[in-house]
Formats: structure tokens, C-alpha cells, sequence
């Protein structure tokens, strides 16, 4: 038994997902259209950017079959949901929407993903950082909608 789950194990290692970064246009992304403060970029690039831009770190376990393919659909899945990398792509309403989503997710401790969290611990949202990206995310929602910003 132990010999087959062994040789199981060797062979889903030929069997791994990409570990994709697409391009960076830097005119579709999120600074280029939206006032990112530097504590709201910290917070951004230290618990957000690895599933929700194409800037994604990839850590030491993405080579090892099937945390391989759990990682790769989370990321999949968060940039599908919300990529800051092709965040200048969004209509108006999609970018406000967005940006409620943030928040709510946020204040519901849905993100970061409690299983991205068990390793990676300093990614963890403390109150301060939940109400820095609240408040931001929230300037920035009347500040699309007043000047229609797309």
C-alpha cells in the first residue's frame, strides 16, 4: 500500500498546473488608475497581490502535485474575481462594485482565505489594516462615482 500511494505521489509530480504571471500592462493597472496610498499599497501587495494580480509569488509547495493545482485554482479564481492588474480594464460600475466587495470581504474575514493564511501568517489583516482598506476602498468608490471615472 505504501509503495503505491509512493509511486501515486512520483506521478502526479509530471501532472502540475502553469505557474503563470501574464504581462503587466502598467496602463491597465490599478495604480495607473486609482489613488493607491503607500499604507493601502502595503496592505495590498502583502495580503491581496498573490491571488489578485498577475504579480503573484509563488511559493515553495507550488511545485509539488496536488497543492500544485490547489494553489493554481485559488489564484485562477481570485483573479477571476478581482485582478488589480488589469483593474484600468473594468467598466465604472464593475470598479465601484469591486471595491464594496473589498471592503465586505474584508469586515467578513473571508479574505485573505483562511487555508492562504495558514502559511502565510504575516498576511493575516489586523483591525488597522481592514479599516485602511475600507476607508480607501471607499474614498475611491465616491470618487469614481462623482467624477465617472472609467
Amino acid at each position: 500500500m505504501v509503495i503505491v500511494v509512493a509511486a501515486s505521489f512520483v506521478v502526479l509530480q509530471f501532472y502540475r498546473p502553469d505557474r503563470n504571471n501574464p504581462p503587466v500592462i502598467e496602463a491597465e493597472t490599478l495604480e495607473a488608475a486609482t489613488i493607491v496610498p503607500e499604507d493601502v499599497h502595503a496592505v495590498l501587495s502583502g495580503s491581496c497581490a498573490d491571488c489578485h494580480s498577475h504579480k503573484t509569488i509563488y511559493p515553495w509547495y507550488s511545485n509539488i502535485s496536488p497543492f500544485s493545482w490547489f494553489l493554481a485554482d485559488h489564484i485562477d479564481d481570485g483573479r477571476s474575481h478581482l485582478n488589480f492588474s488589469t483593474w484600468n480594464t473594468y467598466s465604472v460600475s464593475q470598479k465601484t462594485k469591486r471595491l464594496e466587495e473589498i471592503c465586505e470581504q474584508v469586515e467578513a474575514r473571508a479574505m485573505p482565505l483562511p487555508s492562504y493564511l495558514w502559511i502565510h501568517r504575516n498576511s493575516r489583516l489586523n483591525e488597522s489594516d481592514s479599516k485602511v482598506l475600507c476607508d480607501w476602498a471607499e474614498r475611491e468608490k465616491s470618487r469614481i462615482e462623482i467624477l465617472g471615472l472609467s
